[in-house]
């Protein structure tokens, strides 16, 4: 059995380690993609997990699955296709630590995915099936995630979702929008930024975390904040968590790692989302935040999740 079984964008992220004496970027490559890093800090907090998505039979492709496999995440749905080459993501880093992204991807290994490729057992075997949007950017991914999340309802799995908005890998806005209100639509958990919440409705992350409950049914509601924290909310009530102050050089999959923190204390607390107490939001989002806070002192998303010992430390300072 496993607790989470996600499906998205497996690739290479290169984030700038320095530059040469012409003043080009050196690059340090590093595993990447917003569903397995959520499935990163998951399996190093305890939980059991699975990746369905497509890489190249190229060496990223063949690093990609021993990296995952290294960090405890089961890969028999890993589908190599030596047809394209496994996606890559060049990084660049602000001064606070922000990122911004540019996609090889024209089309990339994730986007190549298709319905007929999964390993369907692996969504069988679990509780929470997870997916992001950048899998509903391009067909054949998109349909392959939309039968994925059809077939995982109809076996009763609850149904995780992180937007996970890039702009640049939509041919448009209004597409966007429209897929991810699809993606809200079929969800029982979502963590959601309080940019995407903007982007979505114009408004507070409060009202966001509010609508997503009475307008999209959703059973938990998340909005990170940033370096502000953030929100999460069910039909029992809302909570505010703030994160630990650090110095950030990198926040790549700082908002995957609070997802996947806060799946690991649902999993761990037994219960059906919609049954958590205010304490016990309390308690998720202040892992989460701390988890996430402390991913950023390192470079890249799967490397960076933090020993669950450093957290709990710094939750007790």
């Amino acid at each position: 059995m496993y607790d989470v079984t996600a499906l998205g964008e497996l690739l290479i992220d290169f984030a700038p380690a320095g530059a040469d004496g012409d003043g080009y970027p050196v690059l340090a490559a590093k595993a990447g993609g917003a569903p397995p890093n959520l499935l990163a800090a998951l399996s190093k907090y305890g939980a059991k997990t699975a990746m369905l998505c497509k890489v190249g039979t190229d060496a990223f492709g063949r690093l990609l699955a021993e990296t995952l496999e290294k960090n405890g995440i089961e890969t028999a749905g890993i589908v190599f296709d030596p047809d394209v080459f496994t996606t890559l993501a060049f990084v660049t880093i602000d001064e606070s630590g922000e990122r911004s992204f540019s996609f090889a991807r024209k089309p990339g290994a994730d986007t190549c995915l298709r319905f007929d490729e999964l390993d369907l057992a692996l969504i069988d075997k679990a509780k929470i099936f997870h997916h992001g949007t950048l899998s509903l950017t391009h067909e054949p991914a998109r349909a392959a995630t939309q039968k994925a999340v059809a077939y995982a309802k109809a076996a009763g799995k609850l149904i995780s979702l992180d937007p996970n908005l890039r702009v640049s890998l939509w041919d448009s806005l209004d597409e966007a929008k429209k897929q991810i209100l699809w993606g809200l639509e079929n969800a029982d958990i979502v963590k959601i930024s309080d940019e995407e919440v903007s982007f979505l409705w114009n408004c507070s992350p409060e009202e966001g975390a509010q609508k997503l409950l009475s307008e999209f049914d959703v059973r938990l509601a998340m909005v990170t904040l940033g370096p502000d924290g953030a929100v999460l909310c069910n039909r029992n009530g809302m909570v505010k968590v703030s994160c630990p102050k650090v110095t950030p050089v990198d926040t790549t999959g700082a908002g995957d790692i609070f997802g996947g923190s806060a799946l690991s204390r649902l999993l761990k607390l037994g219960k059906m989302p919609e049954q958590l107490d205010k304490a016990e939001l309390l308690s998720i989002g202040n892992f989460a935040a701390a988890a996430a806070s402390l991913s950023t002192q390192c470079f890249g998303g799967v490397p960076s999740v933090p020993d669950e010992a450093k957290v709990l430390e710094i939750l007790a300072i």
